[in-house]
């Protein structure tokens, strides 16, 4: 029963800006920060270049949430590697003070 709220907090929280917002334009931080960084210096020169640009803004999507994908798989990983361990070794030293 807590993880089908959990669930429904969830989906509000990310579902609310577009319910709310529904016309806004949520443009990345990036190209925000460059927008502002060119009002108040015009002859602002960056000091660094991109190593990669993506062509079009479905790949970009698709390399961010193939990025979020591995690290979130990453991480579920290595949750469950741990919690493995520690119940194997629960298990060990429970068994071995029976024996």
């Amino acid at each position: 029963m807590k993880n089908k709220w959990l669930i429904i907090l969830a989906a509000l929280v990310a579902f609310s800006p577009l319910l709310f917002l529904g016309d806004a334009s949520f443009l990345g931080a990036d190209g925000l920060a460059e927008e502002e960084i060119q009002k108040g210096n015009p002859d602002y020169d960056p000091w660094a270049d991109p190593l990669f640009e993506a062509p079009s803004g479905e790949v970009e999507s698709l390399l961010f949430a193939l990025q979020a994908a591995l690290g979130a798989g990453f991480i579920g990983y290595f949750i469950g590697l741990t919690k493995g361990r520690k119940e194997s070794s629960e298990r060990n030293e429970s068994s071995a003070r029976y024996n």
